[in-house]
């Protein structure tokens, strides 16, 4: 399976982080949070981010629009239905966690990735509430 779109969980530090990176290189991204006021705190970080970039003339003004243009936001995880790969960076809360992949695995394609970028939660037992534990990764 080739992977074009991206979906990132979380737009604190980790999952804008992710997000830019991923948009960086060329993937179309989808942010998803649960609250507009985080995705547009998210947006705001990327776009400091690639402005020192820019200071630093490592990044053009065409390169931080292209990038920008292609991450898309969301509030609903019902919006990462399309993406191959959908990283979830959500604070560290084991249930949380758990119930953002019981929702993934009802939602997304069934041959989409589910990576956690968890440090401290059983990937096993996250796997397990999917019923495709064999695309059920840690990062």
């Amino acid at each position: 399976m080739a992977i074009q779109k991206i979906g990132v969980i979380g737009a604190g530090q980790m999952g804008n982080g992710i997000a830019q990176v991923a948009a960086q290189v060329g993937f179309d991204v989808v942010m998803q949070d649960i609250s507009a006021a985080s995705l547009e705190k998210g947006l705001a970080t990327i776009s400091s981010s690639c402005d020192r970039m820019i200071k630093k003339q490592t990044m053009t003004e065409d390169q931080k629009k292209s990038l920008l243009a292609k991450i898309k936001t969301s509030t609903q995880l019902s919006d990462l239905a399309q993406v191959d790969i959908v990283i979830e960076a959500a604070t560290e809360n084991v249930d949380l966690k758990l119930k953002i992949f019981r929702d993934l695995d009802q939602i997304v394609k069934k041959d989409a990735l589910l990576v956690s970028n968890t440090s401290s939660i059983s990937i096993t037992k996250i796997a397990g509430v999917t019923g495709r534990p064999d695309k059920v990764a840690g990062m």
